[in-house]
């Protein structure tokens, strides 16, 4: 089962974003099998909608400002050298993790390098997002910026798709801004935790009900959005 924090209901403040990836990583994660690399694995929140993967690894950072307290790691590396011996995966899953790499191209070579010819991973990272895990928080990837960076450490980008859409980015960013910004700022209504109990329980929940129902008509424009979420495919060995 998927933990109710990434498989959220309306009343949560990220419903958009971690709704919106939870169908994404569902639809794509049968695609993935045999043995698993899931890196950056933190929790492994997705875990169980690897449902065609015969051996599922877990691997995380181990360095200075992160924590890894409730997380679910197997093997840690040191943000240089995956510890494990060439083409010994065949797939590789790794979600809202590229942004928290600090020179992604020099990990894409390691990625690939673990990875057995043919085989596939599965990426999502943020496109539309405030900072977060400050300080460890280093770049947003366009969709060409990330093919054009999987092209030159040997991989073939087979699918890409975006979560959310103009009008739902902007919707969950505002969202995120009341529930972690503006009851928190507001010097009358941060004292009051009846107040911010009703906007928790009630006015939020309601407002992403809402806006579930009304964005049907809204035309959609793709141009600006939550996530990107990619699909490729190792080609070539940058060993």
């Amino acid at each position: 089962m998927v933990p109710t924090n990434f498989n959220p209901t309306y009343k949560h403040p990220l419903y958009f974003i971690r709704k919106g990836l939870f169908r994404k990583i569902s639809l794509y994660a049968p695609q993935l099998k045999g043995k698993l690399l899931d890196f950056g694995c933190g929790e492994k929140p997705y875990q169980s909608l690897f449902t065609n993967v015969t051996e599922y690894i877990g691997l995380d950072y181990n360095g200075e400002g992160h924590d890894h307290q409730n997380e679910v790691v197997d093997v840690y590396y040191d943000g240089v050298t995956i510890p494990f011996e060439n083409e010994v995966f065949d797939s590789v899953f790794t979600s809202e993790v590229f942004e928290h790499v600090f020179g992604l191209q020099q990990i894409l070579p390691e990625i690939n390098r673990v990875m057995k010819p043919g085989a596939q991973i599965l990426i999502t990272c943020p496109f539309a997002w405030e900072e977060h895990e400050i300080p460890v928080d280093y770049a947003r990837y366009t969709q060409f910026a990330l093919k054009d960076m999987l092209a030159k450490n040997g991989f073939k980008v087979i699918l890409i798709d975006k979560n959310g859409h103009f009008m739902s980015a902007l919707h969950q960013l505002f969202i995120l801004y009341l529930h972690d910004h503006w009851i928190h700022q507001v010097p009358v209504l941060r004292k009051f935790n009846l107040f911010k109990k009703i906007m928790r329980q009630l006015v939020i929940p309601i407002m992403n009900w809402g806006f579930s129902i009304v964005e049907i008509f809204w035309p959609k424009s793709d141009r600006f959005y939550l996530n990107t979420i990619v699909i490729a495919e190792k080609i070539t060995s940058n060993q």
